[in-house]
């Protein structure tokens, strides 16, 4: 089995953990923020003293990648490069909105026949959305989207859809079909990378630490609304 440590900084919340054996073994999180440059350090710290405490050798760093908060990401991310470097381990990239949903499919709370939809909030009216099964597998994928009283009627109209994470919230009000389902108080936390994370180590799924960088600018202009495109 596999030691990892997971760091995810993409929205206000500030979370590490470690996984070992198929376990978390430690988690730490901050609701208070955004305070990553003050807090993530500190975690990480704690994290590698804990597994050091107890003789267990990471094999790997895991990230979320985004999308999200370009000033999170760039810390989580040069902080997980860091610990990389500095023990020569495998750097894992785990997608935000894949994360989101893990605590979902672990608990009661979607109906089996459901899709979901995780959402990261962005400006005004606009959201960073994709479209899952239960599997995880890609209905639609990541796009960044304003939202409006059509937004998502050909799922709607098909079936029930879960809506959820701090994009969710200020489209309650716009989407109001009887299939829409908000659910509350999801967000994207360490803790439950390890299913994804594992999963990609098995695989030898590892992201070149020098060069890779997570998901803020280098898809940003291929996912703006087609209205924002025209007017920039």
């Amino acid at each position: 089995m596999s030691c990892i440590l997971h760091i995810e900084t993409s929205t206000n919340v500030c979370s590490v953990a470690v996984s070992h054996d198929g376990e978390c073994i430690y988690h730490k999180e901050d609701f208070s923020g955004p305070n990553h440059a003050s807090t993530l350090g500190g975690y990480v710290d704690e994290a590698i003293s804990f597994t050091d405490s107890h003789a267990i050798p990471f094999d790997a760093v895991a990230v979320s990648c985004g999308p999200g908060s370009y000033t999170g990401l760039r810390i989580g991310v040069s902080l997980a490069k860091g610990v990389c470097y500095g023990r020569q381990l495998k750097l894992i990239s785990v997608p935000t909105l894949d994360l989101m949903c893990v605590p979902l499919l672990l608990g009661e709370k979607v109906p089996e026949d459901a899709l979901l939809c995780p959402m990261l909030d962005a400006r005004r009216m606009e959201v960073y959305a994709e479209i899952v099964d239960r599997g995880l597998r890609k209905v639609r994928g990541i796009e960044a989207e304003v939202i409006n009283e059509d937004s998502y009627k050909e799922y709607l109209e098909k079936g029930k859809v879960c809506f959820f994470g701090n994009g969710s919230d200020k489209c309650k009000e716009v989407i109001k079909h009887e299939n829409a389902i908000f659910l509350p108080d999801v967000y994207p936390l360490a803790k439950y990378m390890m299913p994804l994370a594992e999963r990609k180590y098995f695989n030898e799924e590892f992201e070149d630490v020098a060069y890779f960088e997570p998901f803020y600018l280098k898809d940003f202009v291929a996912l703006k609304p087609k209205n924002q495109l025209k007017k920039d």
